[in-house]
């Protein structure tokens, strides 16, 4: 794959940003949309989406930094040189943060924003893993499998080597994440019910495609990765949010969600 789609004068549009402005994009485009559908405020949607990428990219850096925490305590000039570093995780919790002080601040209800916006976030996700496909980064472990794919003149996955697809399969998880959430939104009538499913089924796929993860600047907690790390507290963050919704009282305004 290569990452320089097009050059224009002193001007390169890069395949990993591109796809990461069409995710975020998309996901603008589908929450307003259905923002709009359930008779939603619609003026907050604008506020969250971009406090959500903000916090969102700044989140994903720093938990970035956290995994290669070793190699810059022993050089800190290695920060300058990680510029395209980033970790999905740090970006779900920092816009998560932002998303919450936002509601906070306009007096909305967090939660059934969350619920709202997190088909949209898978959406999101699956553009920026072709993002990664086209990058070379999140590249899978050496294959003698048919379903592979050789890059050729990547600057980060290794060239000439069969590897796992690992970005086209996250790719295609988080593109179902989003369809499967947007039908059980179609007949949730609580809060919390889309938005932890969305952390159970994204923790869940991200923890079994860590195995065949083949780049190695991910940090480790032990055996596992520290993604797989993390995936495990996500997966019960959003198996605590299904209990406890499953108690509370059904919300009118969720009755056409």
């Amino acid at each position: 794959m290569k990452n320089d789609l097009l050059t224009i004068g002193g001007l390169t549009v890069h395949g990993y940003g591109l796809m990461i402005g069409i995710g975020f994009i998309a996901a603008y485009l589908m929450t307003e949309y259905r923002a709009r559908k359930y008779k939603m405020n619609t003026d907050i949607v604008f506020s969250l989406f971009l406090s959500s990428v903000v916090f969102g990219l700044l989140g994903a850096k720093l938990m970035y930094y956290l995994t290669i925490l070793d190699q810059i305590i022993k050089d800190p000039g290695v920060i300058v040189d990680q510029r395209d570093g980033f970790v999905v995780y740090g970006g779900i919790i920092g816009g998560v943060i932002a998303g919450y002080v936002v509601c906070r601040v306009k007096k909305e209800r967090f939660w059934r924003y969350f619920d709202l916006i997190a088909p949209a976030i898978a959406l999101a996700q699956g553009f920026g893993r072709i993002g990664c496909l086209l990058a070379g980064c999140c590249y899978g472990k050496e294959t003698d499998s048919s379903c592979s794919i050789t890059f050729h003149s990547s600057d980060i996955a290794p060239n000439g080597v069969a590897l796992i697809p690992t970005q086209i399969y996250s790719s295609i998880l988080d593109f179902l994440n989003c369809i499967v959430l947007c039908l059980i939104a179609r007949r949730a009538k609580k809060e919390k019910t889309v938005a932890g499913c969305y952390l159970l089924f994204y923790s869940t796929g991200r923890f079994i495609l860590e195995f065949f993860r083949g780049d190695l600047e991910r940090g480790s907690v032990g055996v596992i990765s520290t993604s797989q790390f993390i995936s495990i507290f996500i997966f019960a963050i959003g198996a605590v949010m299904l209990l406890i919704g499953r108690k509370q009282p059904i919300v009118q305004e969720m009755k056409d969600y």
